[in-house]
């Protein structure tokens, strides 16, 4: 059975940068389960994932705008140290939610200053090329119960 639309894909995956160093992998973990065609991996990896099958071994480089998008400096704002009443310590890495024109959006800091926190909406790896190395290890129809849900029930799923 080969992977299509509306049903379940399970693989493990390494994520890589461009040199190299691992972002994130399933090894050790249970595979990556999802429903092929809902947009619940990045587009460029579902494309990537079409037609492939149990047993398939491949690398793929997901381009930027495929993945978690372009970075946009428009996302990146000074905002009044007083926006984070109740923090007594900012520092650059952590991350919060905000409210942006579209709903919410989370922020990683960048900058402290004593006045003004900068932060940046972008998603970290915005901007950036995926490099996946990828193993197909289960595909099968989707029940009527997870195309209900929106998600894949089970091992690598989730669990009700």
């Amino acid at each position: 059975m080969q992977i299509a639309s509306q049903r379940v894909a399970s693989f493990h995956y390494t994520l890589t940068d461009g040199e190299g160093a691992v972002i994130d992998s399933s090894q050790g973990r249970e595979p990556l389960a999802y429903i092929h065609g809902s947009g619940q991996i990045v587009p460029g990896l579902e494309k990537a994932m079409e037609g492939k099958a149990v047993g398939d071994k491949f690398k793929v480089e997901v381009p930027a705008a495929e993945g978690y998008g372009e970075h946009h400096e428009e996302l990146i704002q000074a905002v009044p140290r007083e926006a984070f009443q109740g923090v007594d310590k900012i520092e650059p890495g952590m991350q919060f939610q905000g409210s942006g024109p579209q709903g919410p959006i989370s922020v990683t800091v960048t900058k402290v200053d004593a006045d003004t926190v900068t932060v940046d909406g972008n998603h970290p790896l915005a901007g950036k090329p995926l490099h996946f190395d990828i193993e197909v290890t289960e595909v099968r129809e989707a029940s009527a119960e997870e195309l209900q849900h929106g998600h894949v029930h089970g091992a690598g799923g989730h669990h009700h």
